[in-house]
């Protein structure tokens, strides 16, 4: 029977475990000892005969026949006080079986005929020396019990009821053996308690399968090197400005052209780029022997920061000289504002220099605008566009289904509002593009002269002919950073040039800290951001204390939905006293100028408008918005209240955020890393003026809305 056990994996909870176990194995020892000592006395009573059964003493070997009853007696007073024979006596441990067989062999010496003094000498002997043994062992014992008296304090009622299970089972097994089986027992006893001796203690084992819990390393998210260590560009503009006088490289017609428009500085942006644009097109426009191909160039910058005169300046001036027309720029823009936008930038720093600007957006027919991109002649198609504006969807239309549009002669590919053009799924516009930018016109010799090929290793044949790149130009106040919507554009050995970094500030000991380092964007450095709590019937009422209250002037207001912005309209311009109009997708281009020109002029104080303004329309003289519907994103937020606070002018931003909306839309702004936006709580008793005249609105507006549902079913 197993009387030990075996610990193969051992952490904290197996070695008191372990230590445990062992303690269960001495006690078991303990009470298999007496038992064995008790079977083997119980067996001798029945060898004697019944007369001298009265002579015996448990825990004596054996007597001979013939020997005295006084001896016994003197024999069994001597050892009974060395030898417990009594239950509630004390214990011996490991060595107390030499005792019985001590005994026995001196039974066994006077049977033989030893003398009964010479016995007794000898048995005094051997009684002194396992005293002092059993003495010794004692104090061992004690030891030992009270070291491992801390690992039984620990140990559950579970492995309690496992000990008794156990001891029971071992009690049955013992019982049920004879003669034989005590002899091996014993046997196992005594090899069990050397090898008890021998086992190493549970701290010098080997521990194998350890599953203690370690700290979870954070891994950092790899960049690639333009990425993780772009150029970077100052934040503040009023404290950086460039005057254009003193900036080299620029064409003296576009510094004209600067200082006819009031531009007599260049922002930071504006300073870092066009050098950059410049030197990439050092040769000219084609590319010359020895396979030199440009960089392409990401920008991210804030809104209102001139990165649309960060582009427009250096292509116009790269394009100056050149001798046949054909598309050369192409600049592509989400909306049609932001298009209409930058053709008037190309048209004013064009105007006399002979190069031609072709907006594409829809808002002609298509025919039309198939007779301003090409002409038709007796050799062939000839170009009428050096620089196109388009919007995605035009822009394709045009380059499957219209003839002679070739976009082979491409040298620039402006992306402008990046993120919205990956975001939006346009790639197919952008494959359309680049395919149509490589594809090989046989008809056509001078493209076979300067036929274009992929970026790629220098090889003699790639360097037999001059070639014409394709550079591609990034522009965004949000631009991504996400490597792999990145590589969807294909970009080549590109750069970037950010204003979205952490900033050095000392402190007073002379130590330098980081700041802002959770920045993901960057807003205008003259922007103020506010944002108050209310409740959904409480937001009309708001708006009409800002405007009348307050006295607010030439305020941008932002909705979600062209409906919400159109129903708003209609209960502010029944409820009277503020000038406003509405601009959305509902309205037709012609009128959404007119809107937009009144407004600048100041005839218009409040334009609710959707997010339909809110990418890059430069709205001159905007000094407030307010975000009616709490944004969804924080992308939405940042292009909303960078219609105000452009150019290192101030602005402020209010936005209206329901109370169960509250909590979301902070922690949008600080994953944003945008921690400065204020409270400003609007008390109730400043709206109860408004409020008669808030429900006669609501009667008008329900009027209002019956009778245009009555024009459209008719």
């Amino acid at each position: 029977m197993a009387l030990f056990c075996i610990n193969r994996y051992g952490g904290e909870e197996d070695q008191e475990e372990g230590a445990e176990a062992q303690v269960r194995a001495r006690v078991l020892l303990e009470r298999l000892q007496q038992q064995a000592r008790a079977r083997q006395l119980k067996k001798q009573k029945e060898a004697q005969p019944e007369g001298e059964e009265g002579e015996l003493c448990p825990g004596v070997g054996g007597l001979s026949p013939g020997s005295e009853p006084g001896r016994g007696k003197r024999k069994k007073k001597s050892e009974s006080e060395e030898q417990p024979c009594a239950p509630g006596q004390k214990r011996l441990k490991k060595k107390r079986p030499r005792s019985s067989s001590a005994d026995r062999a001196g039974t066994e010496g006077s049977a033989d005929g030893s003398s009964p003094s010479k016995k007794k000498k000898e048995n005094r002997r051997k009684s002194k020396v396992l005293q002092e043994r059993t003495e010794a062992d004692s104090e061992e014992d004690i030891k030992q019990h009270e070291n491992r008296s801390n690992f039984k304090n620990k140990s559950s009622e579970r492995k309690k009821r496992h000990e008794e299970t156990e001891g029971a089972e071992t009690r049955k097994e013992e019982n049920s053996e004879g003669a034989e089986g005590n002899q091996s027992t014993k046997e196992e006893l005594s090899l069990a308690a050397s090898e008890e001796e021998a086992k190493p203690p549970p701290s010098s084992l080997m521990v194998l399968g350890d599953y203690d819990r370690k700290p979870v390393q954070k891994v950092q998210p790899f960049l690639p090197h333009w990425l993780a260590q772009p150029k970077l560009v100052q934040k503040c503009i009023k404290d950086n400005l460039f005057p254009i006088g003193d900036f080299p490289g620029i064409h003296p017609r576009l510094l004209k052209k600067l200082q006819v428009n009031g531009i007599e500085s260049f922002f930071p942006v504006q300073a870092e780029v066009i050098p950059a644009i410049l030197q990439s097109a050092s040769n000219g426009y084609l590319l010359g022997q020895g396979g030199y191909c440009p960089r392409d160039i990401c920008v991210s910058a804030p809104t209102g920061s001139g990165k649309t005169l960060a582009f427009v300046i250096p292509i116009v001036q790269v394009l100056l000289d050149r001798v046949v027309c054909q598309v050369r720029a192409l600049v592509v823009l989400p909306t049609k504002e932001l298009a209409q936008q930058v053709s008037k930038v190309f048209n004013i720093y064009t105007d006399g220099t002979g190069l031609k600007v072709v907006l594409i957006t829809g808002q002609k027919s298509f025919a039309k605008e198939q007779e301003m991109l090409v002409q038709k002649k007796v050799t062939g198609y000839c170009s009428l566009a050096d620089i196109i504006v388009a919007t995605p969807g035009r822009l394709t239309d045009h380059i499957s289904q219209t003839p002679g549009f070739s976009l082979t002669q491409l040298r620039f590919l402006i992306i402008d509002e990046a993120d919205r053009m990956i975001d939006d799924m346009h790639q197919n516009c952008l494959n359309q593009i680049v395919k149509a930018a490589f594809r090989v016109e046989n008809d056509s010799g001078s493209s076979m002269l300067f036929q274009r090929t992929k970026p790629g290793p220098i090889t003699a044949a790639s360097s037999c002919y001059p070639r014409i790149p394709l550079q591609k130009l990034l522009f965004s106040a949000t631009l991504t950073q996400d490597p792999e919507k990145l590589q969807q554009l294909d970009l080549f050995q590109p750069r970037l040039f950010t204003s979205v970094y952490s900033e050095k500030k000392t402190l007073g000991d002379g130590t330098e800290t980081d700041q802002d380092t959770n920045k993901k964007f960057t807003l205008p450095e003259g922007l103020s951001q506010c944002y108050v709590p209310c409740d959904l019937n409480s937001k009309p009422l708001l708006l009409l204390h800002f405007m009348l209250t307050m006295k607010f002037t030439r305020v941008l207001c932002f909705t979600n939905s062209r409906e919400a912005s159109h129903r708003l309209f209609l209960l502010v311009q029944a409820f009277g006293g503020v000038p406003v109009a509405e601009f959305s997708s509902r309205l037709p281009p012609n009128e959404r100028q007119r809107t937009i020109k009144e407004f600048e002029q100041g005839k218009i104080q409040l334009l609710i408008s959707t997010d339909a303004t809110a990418r890059g329309i430069d709205v001159k003289a905007v000094n407030y918005v307010i975000n009616y519907d709490a944004p969804q994103f924080i992308r939405t937020y940042i292009h909303r209240v960078g219609r105000t606070a452009r150019a290192g002018k101030v602005g402020v931003a209010f936005s209206l955020v329901l109370r169960i909306q509250e909590r979301r839309f902070l922690q949008m702004l600080k994953d944003a890393g945008i921690q400065d936006i204020k409270k400003h709580p609007v008390k109730g008793n400043s709206l109860k003026p408004l409020v008669q005249r808030y429900e006669e609105a609501l009667c008008k507006l329900e009027k209002t809305v019956k009778n245009e549902q009555a024009q459209k079913r008719a």
